[in-house]
């Protein structure tokens, strides 16, 4: 097999990367590999569980950037890696992993996938999903509480603590490095643009 195409999508929470991702993936369903960078947030064992909830996760500290770097080089290559599953209720890792093996097409992402310049030079495309902040926290609470097993006080808190000042520090200012910009994860002409790369890759 060649070597895969390596999308990166960034942009702040909630503003629509894992729609678009998704939106490809509806187009391609068996040439594309999704990862979820959040799947790459360190364990936190060791720690109790109201220090896991105080636990800053919007900077790059939290994210084990290192093994996602690791593990792109060898899809690259060709090897199958073993990716961690997070678990969003109880602030850790799972003990289970997912073996992913290489496919045509993967695509990253996760708020600060542009952060770390290792992963930047990896990607083939790198784009960037922008989005309202109101918009952005209405779908962050949903999913949050929905999906998270969070209560409305403790995502509001959050956000207003770290998402919000971090996403100024870190993530806003890594627009600068996306060949596209998108606004929000429903947008069909920028999905029609890349799927047109990735059928060139796949030479249909």
């Amino acid at each position: 097999m060649a070597t895969p195409m390596l999308i990166g999508i960034a942009g702040g929470t909630g503003s629509g990367k894992s729609t678009f991702a998704n939106g490809l993936k509806k187009l391609f369903p068996d040439e594309i590999t999704i990862i979820s960078y959040d799947n790459y947030y360190k364990a936190q064992d060791h720690l109790t569980m109201e220090e896991r909830v105080k636990t800053n996760y919007d900077c790059p500290d939290a994210l084990d950037t290192d093994l996602l770097v690791k593990h792109l080089r060898q899809l690259l290559s060709g090897e199958c890696v073993d990716v961690p599953n997070y678990d969003f209720c109880i602030h850790t890792r799972c003990p289970e992993v997912t073996r992913l093996c290489p496919t045509p097409v993967i695509i990253i992402d996760g708020i600060l996938t542009f952060h770390d310049e290792r992963l930047r030079e990896l990607f083939d495309i790198k784009i960037f999903a922008d989005a309202d902040a109101d918009e952005r926290i209405l779908r962050r609470l949903r999913r949050d509480v929905t999906e998270r097993g969070r209560d409305i006080d403790g995502v509001i808190s959050q956000y207003v603590s770290t998402v919000k000042v971090m996403h100024g520090i870190y993530v806003e200012p890594t627009k600068k490095y996306a060949d596209i910009i998108i606004n929000g994860g429903r947008n069909s002409v920028a999905l029609d643009i890349v799927a047109s790369r990735i059928k060139r890759k796949l030479g249909k």
